[in-house]
């Protein structure tokens, strides 16, 4: 009898119930777990203060200028799945806390550069001390190994929607996880 696999992950047999994709399904379980995830890792960067009431990454933002320098609000929009204007609204925050402050961009003079300040260099270790305290705390269950491997599960999974979203072609290639590499 002839089948046909649809996006759904679903085979239909012509004039029989649909056959279910197992990895399909296995893929969807993980995309709605690490959903689920992410919310919960929010709750807690909310109420710890990583991360603003209304659902800005203070941290990710200083991080980001922490580790990369002076960026403008498009670059930094353009690292997160996010708008400029949410990004710049976060910046506008930032700045009058004092954490970062626009600079003059020697590349394009109608979008300044977005710098931490002092203060906002050492709130970012603070942050990232915090951070890391709370993470040693979680997943003591598993292994290094483990939790290495699920980075790069994730993080693969992260880049074929990314691909998706941006409207590129995907590969069904499967990321080599035995190389024990760390991408990030």
């Amino acid at each position: 009898m002839a089948s046909t696999r649809h996006k759904t992950g679903v085979r239909r047999r012509t004039g029989a119930a649909p056959i279910v994709d197992s990895k399909a399904v296995a893929v969807a379980e993980l995309m709605l777990e690490v959903a689920q995830c992410f919310f919960r890792i929010r709750a807690v960067g909310q109420k710890t203060g990583l991360i603003t009431s209304w659902g800005g990454g203070a941290f990710g933002f200083i991080r980001s200028l922490a580790l990369l320098g002076p960026l403008t609000v498009p670059q930094i929009a353009q690292m997160r799945p996010t708008s400029r204007q949410r990004m710049q609204r976060l910046a506008d925050e930032l700045a009058a806390e004092g954490l970062v402050e626009f600079i003059d961009n020697p590349k394009h003079r109608s979008s300044k550069l977005v710098r931490l300040t002092r203060k906002g260099d050492a709130r970012y270790r603070e942050f990232n001390a915090q951070f890391l305290s709370i993470a040693s705390t979680m997943g003591v269950a598993l292994s290094e190994a483990d939790i290495r491997k699920t980075i790069a599960i994730v993080r693969h999974l992260s880049d074929d929607a990314k691909a998706r979203s941006e409207g590129a072609s995907t590969s069904s290639e499967p990321p080599d996880l035995t190389s024990g590499e760390d991408h990030g």
